[in-house]
């Protein structure tokens, strides 16, 4: 039996009269990689921005572990240590080099002493390949680069689970691939993965499961082998037969 890391349900999200998440339900079980897909405004960052408490919920709740976190008991900062976030822009500190943004978190929030800090931010930078830069800042490394960094700030925290909101779509073509190698290691070490994505191959050939959302509701969720080979939602094989017919190569 999976345990159940994340439970979203009836979660709804409006922005004025906007509604962009309606009544949404799904689950996150321990070693799954949940790719996202859906086509620009389909809700999908929304969703994941919700999950990680930058945004406030208008409807429904979040379960992690059986427990609320939106009911306003929680502690975000210790929450967003286990469920940690890696964004589309990296989000880096210009002003710290490589190894102090990938120490920040872990001495503020974490509390760890600073020989700790230091020792598991090297760990992680060297996982991503990233070890011979930890003394450059931001502004002298490449995109992927930077998004390699922002994965091992992530994972520094030790999460239960990351979130990846499109963590390929600011980057130039060849950096794509150097960022979706160290994502595919750690699904490979059963890392659970939220990952909003316009990576088709990744979604089909790393992910346990694919969510396709249009409009602000989960249309099909299930396996690749089902949601993206023989969907049954026509407007899933309507989008995936626009998308694919884009797609370079």
């Amino acid at each position: 039996m999976s345990e159940t890391i994340l439970e979203i349900r009836h979660l709804s999200k409006t922005f004025g009269t906007h509604a962009v998440l309606k009544d949404v339900d799904f689950t996150v079980n321990k070693g799954d990689v949940t790719s996202i897909i859906g086509a620009s405004g389909s809700g999908k960052s929304t969703l994941l921005r919700c999950i990680n408490l930058l945004e406030t919920l208008t409807t429904g709740e979040i379960l992690f572990h059986g427990q609320s976190v939106t009911d306003g008991k929680l502690n975000q900062s210790a929450y967003r240590a286990r469920v940690g976030m890696v964004f589309q822009s990296f989000n880096l500190f210009n002003n710290l080099t490589v190894l102090e943004n990938c120490m920040i978190g872990q001495r503020k929030v974490n509390k760890a002493p600073r020989g700790e800090a230091r020792d598991r931010a090297l760990y992680y930078l060297n996982k991503v390949g990233m070890l011979p830069y930890i003394n450059a800042r931001p502004g002298q490394i490449s995109g992927g680069q930077k998004q390699r960094v922002a994965i091992a700030r992530a994972l520094a925290m030790e999460p239960e689970v990351l979130l990846f909101d499109e963590p390929t779509s600011a980057l130039d073509p060849e950096m794509v691939g150097e960022v979706l190698d160290v994502m595919k290691s750690l699904a490979a070490e059963k890392m659970t993965m939220l990952v909003v994505t316009h990576e088709m191959g990744f979604a089909r050939d790393v992910s346990t499961q694919v969510v396709y959302m249009a409009d602000g509701v989960i249309v099909e969720e299930g396996p690749p082998s089902q949601v993206l080979t023989n969907p049954q939602d026509a407007r899933t094989r309507e989008f995936l037969k626009r998308f694919l017919s884009q797609s370079p190569g």
